[in-house]
Parts: C-alpha cells; sequence; structure tokens
C-alpha cells in the first residue's frame, strides 16, 4: 500500500516568539513533482523538514496513508543543500543507508552500484568522498537516497550551491528518479528550476500556503496577487 497522500492540517511552528509556519494545509499526492517555491526565508526548508519528519509541529497534524509510521519513515528520503559525506569511500557512502536498514552485504553493495552507475559516479566508487566536487557530492546523496528506493525523495535545494552545468545534471537525476516511480517533494526559489522540474506547485509565503495549484496553471494564470509579484520578479518581503 502507498505511503501517499501526505496530508497536513493547520501546522504551525515558531521559534524566538516568531511565527515561521502558519496555519499549513496542503495534500502531496503520488506520481508527481511537487515544488515548494517561494522567496528566501519563505519557511520552504522548515516545512521540508516538517514532512520529513525532522521537526516537529508547535500544532497541526502531519499524516501518512496508513497507521504505520515506522514503515512511513522507511519509505522515503531526503538530500540536503550541503549533504554530508562520510569519511569513506563513494561506494561506502552510497551504501550507507541501507546498511542501517540492515540489508545484507551482497545486496547493499549491488543496489550502491547500480545508483553509483545512474548518477555517472561509478568510476569513483573507490575515491574519498570528500574529494569529490560539491556538484559530484550532490550526485551522490542522490545516489545514497536512491539506493534505498524511497516512495517519496524530498529535497532541500538540491542545486542551490552548483553551477549552471552541475545544475542540469541535478535536474535530469530528478527526472529519472521520478521516472522510476519516486513521488519528488523539492524547494526552491528559482522560478527557472521551478518552470522546468515542477508537475505541481505550491507557493509559499511568510510561512503560509498561498497558492497550490498544478505547475501550468501556476505559471500561466496565478490567482493570488503575492503569485503575480513573486512571478513578476518583485521582491516579497
Amino acid at each position: 500500500m502507498s505511503i501517499l497522500p501526505l496530508e497536513l492540517e493547520d501546522v504551525t511552528l515558531s521559534a524566538g516568539g516568531k511565527r515561521l509556519l502558519d496555519g499549513v494545509s496542503m495534500t502531496i499526492g503520488g506520481g508527481r513533482r511537487t515544488v515548494i517555491l517561494g522567496p528566501n526565508g519563505a519557511g520552504k526548508s522548515l516545512l521540508l523538514r516538517i514532512c520529513h519528519g525532522l521537526l516537529r509541529p508547535d500544532a497541526g497534524t502531519v499524516g501518512w496513508l496508513g497507521d504505520d509510521a515506522a514503515d512511513a519513515r522507511s519509505r522515503q528520503a531526503m538530500v540536503f543543500q550541503r549533504p554530508v559525506m562520510l569519511r569513506r569511500s563513494v561506494l561506502a557512502n552510497a551504501a550507507y543507508g541501507l546498511q542501517l536498514k540492515g540489508i545484507g552485504r551482497t545486496e547493499r553493495i549491488a543496489r550502491a552500484e547500480q545508483a553509483l552507475r545512474m548518477t555517472g559516479l561509478a568510476d569513483h566508487a573507490a575515491q574519498d568522498a570528500r574529494t569529490l566536487s560539491v556538484g559530484e557530492q550532490q550526485r551522490l546523496a542522490l545516489a545514497r537516497a536512491q539506493s534505498l528506493d524511497p516512495e517519496v525523495l524530498f529535497l532541500d535545494e538540491p542545486t542551490a550551491s552548483l553551477d549552471p552545468g552541475a545544475t542540469g545534471q541535478i535536474e535530469e537525476l530528478i527526472g529519472r528518479i521520478h521516472g522510476l516511480g519516486a513521488a519528488i517533494v523539492m524547494t526552491t526559489h528559482d522560478l527557472g528550476q521551478a518552470r522546468r522540474v515542477a508537475d505541481e506547485v505550491v507557493f509559499l509565503h511568510k510561512g503560509r500556503v498561498v497558492e497550490q495549484s498544478p505547475a501550468e496553471r501556476f505559471f500561466r494564470e496565478p490567482t493570488h496577487d503575492l503569485s503575480r509579484a513573486f512571478l513578476r520578479g518583485e521582491l516579497l518581503w
């Protein structure tokens, strides 16, 4: 059974006396690439961490389909803007998540090697992961996530530190992983990237969901003044 949809209802998060997420309600379904779009400081990364279970909201509910929370956690993965590379080889990094799940050595090595081939890193398998370029490290983080065969893959600004060439490689990999069956939930403030990647857009501003709609409709005829202002390139504070 699928763990999707993911339902958030009236999710609120505060820190230092400031409301960072304010009554967020949204639904993330299967089969889509959902981009959480908004200016810097909108709360995108916090929202993604709440969806993935890394943060608990002060109020509101976050629920996956079904009653087995442990199963839901085991069927999702997340890649951060600056992924942590272990003091190990590229192959060992790619296999690490499988090791934590108790997958036997033969299977986890085979799955890790397959993920490295998909991400173009097979020739670097024996290299110290910390010596890879920034773009290669991000591809390795995607390989590590993909080796887990997640139903849902969360991506937090995965190309924010990359040049256009490396960004294109990551976007292509996101498309391939989605093609293998993973639902993608990704944050970005980059309009061009959202246009290239998204099937659906959740537009976030000052911790609130302003609009959620299919990407084609959002970019053609957004329904909210704030959405239209953002698309015009106006700064939203």
